[in-house]
């Protein structure tokens, strides 16, 4: 259960409940953009490096299974929006969820080592892995500054909570998350759940309408070199300075091609949650 306030991000606007951060939250901005689709599959590159995780995930999830996956993807994606943009029940409801599936699943090491999917380790790195994504992404997108960069990490905390972690226990700044990811490094490397997954990503889904079939493969690649260089060195890429140097043109130059393009459509509770930020950048 969500323990913490909204605050000021969140609450209520004309008696309608906002969740967990609302129109005037960085949160709300930086999910808003279509450039994010890139952090989605960077996060998941990013989180396959963990041997634990990806091994519970795989032995687990639908998401690598070719006739299953775009299915699979899609809840994830619901998931996101739903602890995003809801009311704050509509999120208890969606938190409760998971947390419950999450404590059934069991995965296996090699050696008959049982892996709970809800071990708090376990579900920190799930949840670092993504918001890194988002926030790196978002600012070199020029969705965000440095700034605000630590304030979505720091509103992140709440989404942290949602899926049953101690808000203590989560990075609520770049710094904090970057420390992080200095003391998790020796236990990452690629596996082979990880070939076999981040392979099947790669490859067009074909459960997947054919256009966004298609888009997803080409997301995946781009991704790729949104990760750290360590990250990269990892899945056997280059790590080199000039590769980060050319993404972060390239992502500023997709979200300025995507702020021409007409929304995409999209459910309700995201239409309005569009024009409310519309509405608070107009108001200062």
């Amino acid at each position: 259960m969500v323990t913490s306030t909204a605050g000021p991000a969140g609450g209520d606007v004309d008696g309608v409940d906002l969740g967990l951060f609302g129109p005037s939250s960085v949160t709300w901005r930086v999910q808003l953009e279509p450039v994010l689709w890139v952090a989605g599959m960077r996060a998941l590159l990013l989180q396959s490096l963990h041997p634990r995780v990806m091994r519970a995930t795989y032995q687990n999830s639908a998401l690598f299974d070719p006739k299953k996956a775009w299915p699979r993807f899609q809840r994830t994606v619901g998931f996101v929006g739903t602890r995003t943009f809801g009311t704050r029940a509509d999120v208890e409801t969606a938190g409760a969820r998971v947390r419950r599936m999450h404590a059934t699943l069991r995965g296996r090491e090699p050696d008959g080592t049982v892996i709970a999917l809800d071990d708090p380790e376990n579900l920190l790195w799930v949840h670092n892995a993504e918001i890194d994504s988002y926030a790196d992404v978002a600012r070199r997108a020029g969705v965000i500054d440095d700034d605000e960069a630590d304030a979505y990490i720091a509103e992140s905390v709440r989404a942290a909570e949602v899926v049953g972690l101690d808000p203590a226990r989560v990075p609520a700044s770049r710094a904090a998350l970057a420390a992080y990811f200095d003391r998790v490094r020796p236990e990452l490397r690629l596996t082979d759940e990880a070939r076999w997954g981040v392979g099947g990503l790669l490859t067009p889904q074909p459960s997947a309408p054919t256009g966004i079939a298609l888009a997803l493969s080409s997301v995946a690649a781009v991704s790729f070199a949104t990760l750290p260089r360590w990250a990269r060195r990892m899945y056997g890429l280059p790590g080199l300075p000039t590769t980060d140097l050319g993404v972060t043109v390239a992502l500023r130059a997709l979200r300025n091609a995507t702020d021409r393009l007409p929304d995409i459509p999209a459910p309700p509770e995201i239409a309005r949650a569009r024009q409310l930020v519309r509405e608070a950048r107009a108001a200062g």
